[in-house]
């Protein structure tokens, strides 16, 4: 599942600095939840989960180190929550693939998957999943029976937010982590530099849930449009379906390595 892409190979000892995001989730169908982000781990600006900076890796010369970049997790089905992400790894590192979206006709799987960052649950209050500690944030609960809409998925940088109909509040997507150094140098991430965003959850009697800062999926909204992928190369969850839209992929991860020259 995950996709081993290579080695690094370091010419001299060096210190290492290091952003690993894993593969972010797919929405759940039928109401579903928003996927949860992969884990981040970064030793540069923020981590995930609102954790303390990871450390900087000692790398020793002529010595090959695995770089895995975890794939997006696939939408959900009529049989099953929407597919968790891969993990990504660079030497000791591993970054938790991010928590599928719960689909809310499916006994079983209609709450949210734990991972790096939770899947939103299903409609009918079905429970969010967890996060990992220091990678990413909790999916939210589906709303109650009185707001046909699914929760959003965690993001690296906050929790998935509970749809409620008095309020008006969205299912939307957590939002990830913003890391302008690596965004900058290496022109990636989404909305001024920010990672691994939670799926908005679906909806049919509000609209769906918005997708995290960093390119997480929005959720889709009964008789209009899907819920959209989450951005590849940012460990960004999908967003959920209404019942005939079609939730979103997870977006694959992304692994950056820094060092003095």
């Amino acid at each position: 599942f995950p996709v081993t892409i290579g080695t690094f190979t370091p010419t001299e000892n060096i210190t290492a600095d290091y952003l690993v995001i894993a593969g972010g989730a797919g929405g759940g169908s039928f109401i579903g939840g928003g996927g949860g982000a992969g884990g981040l781990r970064s030793t540069v600006g923020a981590t995930g989960g609102g954790g303390s900076l990871e450390s900087a890796l000692s790398l020793t010369a002529n010595t090959g180190y695995t770089v895995t970049v975890g794939a997006g997790g696939a939408l959900g089905t009529a049989s099953a929550r929407g597919t968790s992400g891969g993990n990504s790894t660079f030497s000791t590192i591993t970054s938790t693939g991010g928590g599928g979206g719960g689909s809310y006709n499916v006994s079983g799987q209609d709450t949210g998957a734990t991972g790096g960052s939770g899947g939103g649950g299903a409609y009918q209050n079905k429970a969010g999943g967890t996060g990992t500690t220091n990678q990413g944030y909790a999916g939210a609960n589906g709303a109650t029976s009185a707001t046909i809409s699914a929760g959003g998925g965690g993001g690296a940088g906050a929790a998935g937010t509970q749809p409620a109909q008095g309020t008006g509040t969205k299912g939307n997507g957590g939002n990830g982590v913003q890391i302008t150094a690596f965004a900058n140098a290496t022109q990636t991430g989404a909305n001024n530099g920010y990672y691994a965003g939670g799926g908005g959850g679906g909806s049919e009697t509000l609209a769906g849930g918005d997708g995290g800062l960093g390119g997480g999926g929005r959720g889709a909204t009964s008789g209009s449009s899907n819920g959209t992928a989450g951005l590849v190369n940012t460990g960004s969850g999908g967003g959920g379906s209404y019942i005939s839209e079609t939730g979103g992929a997870g977006g694959s991860g992304l692994v950056i390595i820094r060092y003095a020259i």
